[in-house]
């Protein structure tokens, strides 16, 4: 067990120092990555009302030195990603995940790419079958 698992004991002024950075980043880091930013303004026009949707990730990391004038450092950011949108028609709520473009050019080019060596594999295996 160590010393900030018992609460009689004081906390090592280190310890504080480090939970105080921690709970400072997590607030600032927080207060960015809010609903809004994974539901966006929805948007209507003609009846079909569209709420982007976005993936929204955040991370940090801290530290303390030991010893005088040691310094309390820390860094963070936030991340999104655009996900796809829900989009609400005639009473009816539907979500349309966005596809990465590279999929639209990597399946046709592995299709292709797979018509082309089967027929080549297919020969070389029956050229090399014992009869």
């Amino acid at each position: 067990m160590s010393s900030s698992d018992t609460p009689d004991q004081p906390v090592p002024q280190a310890d504080a120092a480090a939970a105080a950075l921690t709970v400072r980043l997590t607030e600032q880091l927080g207060s960015r990555a809010s609903v809004t930013a994974v539901f966006g303004t929805p948007v209507t026009s003609d009846g079909i009302t569209v709420i982007p949707v976005a993936e929204v990730a955040f991370g940090f990391a801290g530290g303390t030195g030991t010893g005088a004038g040691a310094a309390h450092t820390g860094g963070g950011g936030v991340g999104t990603r655009p996900r796809g949108y829900i989009e609400i028609k005639d009473g009816t709520a539907a979500y349309k995940p966005l596809r990465s473009p590279w999929v639209n050019v990597a399946i046709p080019l592995a299709a292709a790419l797979a018509g082309t060596v089967a027929p080549l594999l297919v020969r070389r295996l029956a050229k090399h079958r014992p009869r």
